[in-house]
């Protein structure tokens, strides 16, 4: 099947020109990159224990690449990787609860100020980072129709 090169007469532009992703998915990986470099820094603005420090600089990294690359083949024009974005879903939820699930014991140290901040920071922000890659993956790849807020660049 050959495609066509003619141009959109009310737009002037060629077909090919709408089958990127919508910049709203460019944004929103790119938000959860950055939130995915926070993570990976904040156990250095915190004070907190070497576990959840570890699994910070890990899990956040992750997200920080992971989206990143998703962010990086929007731009390209390629489109968006619905198992990389799932992928970071997931991270982000495990962000979310490590903390309780692998920072009890920071409660019972004399970290439990500092670390308190740092609970939230992953809570909240691992919540934010979840529902934002879940909601790019499962967008991934739909047509927007002609004439949609979303459509418009």
């Amino acid at each position: 099947m050959s495609e066509s090169t003619t141009t959109d007469p009310s737009t002037g532009e060629s077909p090919a020109h709408d089958q990127g992703e919508p910049d709203g998915q460019k944004w929103l990986s790119g938000i959860v990159s950055l939130i995915g470099f926070w993570l990976a820094a904040s156990p250095f603005v915190y004070e907190t224990a070497q576990s959840i420090l570890w699994n910070n600089l890990l899990v956040g990294g992750a997200i920080f690449l992971l989206a990143g690359y998703n962010y990086y083949r929007i731009v390209t024009d390629h489109p968006t990787s619905t198992g990389v974005m799932s992928l970071v879903a997931l991270l982000a939820l495990w962000t979310a609860i490590s903390h309780f699930a692998i920072g009890g014991e920071v409660a019972m140290s004399g970290l439990e100020v500092a670390d308190r901040g740092l609970t939230w920071s992953n809570t909240v922000l691992g919540l934010v980072a979840a529902a934002l890659s879940a909601y790019v993956a499962s967008t991934a790849g739909r047509e927007v129709p002609r004439g949609t807020a979303t459509e418009t660049r």
